[in-house]
């Protein structure tokens, strides 16, 4: 199992995946364009940072998707997310969220016209060994859980400074 997918408790995964660009559009709009910015320790990522962390996942997983669907026995790709961390100075949280949400809102449309059928389709990671259409499913609602709890952590916070 993805360290994330631990994240995901006794809760469907569907319904958290689909209601993740509220929570994070609603947190966004909360932080405002300042506290957004803020990063709760050195070398922490800020919530703006963390959505575009999202944005750029989401791209991921949708291809992972894909291929596990087209292919027998996919061989996803790994990637490291410092790399991908090293251009988010480029993007706003506005854009970072808009991406996210529109690539979440295709990646929801798919697994619901794949169906329960494709849930078993199997592929494999490099790093974590054999996995499904479905854990791909229940390792972005355990990574949305994850950050969702981290940018609200940064809420509290800057909210009290």
């Amino acid at each position: 199992m993805n360290p994330s997918a631990s994240f995901l408790g006794d809760r469907d995964a569907l319904e958290v995946i689909t209601g993740t660009p509220t929570r994070l559009e609603s947190l966004a709009n909360l932080l405002g364009p300042d506290r957004i910015e803020h990063s709760p320790a050195p070398g922490k990522w800020s919530a703006r940072e963390i959505v575009c962390h999202l944005a750029d996942c989401e791209v991921v997983f949708a291809f992972r998707l894909r291929q596990t669907l087209a292919e027998d026995h996919h061989v996803i790709q790994p990637f490291d997310q410092e790399k991908f961390a090293q251009h988010y100075d480029a993007y706003d949280a506005h854009a970072a969220l808009a991406v996210f949400s529109a690539v979440r809102n295709w990646n929801l449309a798919l697994i619901r016209q794949a169906g329960s059928s494709a849930l078993s389709k199997r592929n494999t990671h490099p790093e974590r060994g054999e996995g499904s259409f479905g854990e791909i499913i229940e390792t972005m609602a355990g990574h949305d859980l994850n950050h969702i709890r981290q940018i609200e952590a940064i809420t509290k916070k800057t909210a009290a400074a």
